[in-house]
């Protein structure tokens, strides 16, 4: 499934519904909302099926120096 940068490619809302963020992953351009930022950070494994090859990329490590 293809997913435009103008729509959340986890929720599928627009601007005119909710704030999106930009981001790149393998040379191309999507979006995502504020409120599902954090699977894409925390269950990255989630998104796999939207972003091939996620599931790969680690949860972010909470470790503090």
């Amino acid at each position: 499934m293809t997913f435009s940068k103008e729509v959340c490619l986890h929720c599928g809302r627009d601007s005119n519904q909710i704030p999106l963020l930009a981001l790149e992953y393998q040379g191309k351009e999507f979006s995502i909302c504020a409120q599902h930022l954090p699977v894409l950070i925390h269950s990255p494994a989630k998104l796999a099926d939207k972003l091939p090859g996620l599931a790969q990329v680690p949860p972010a490590d909470h470790h503090h120096d």
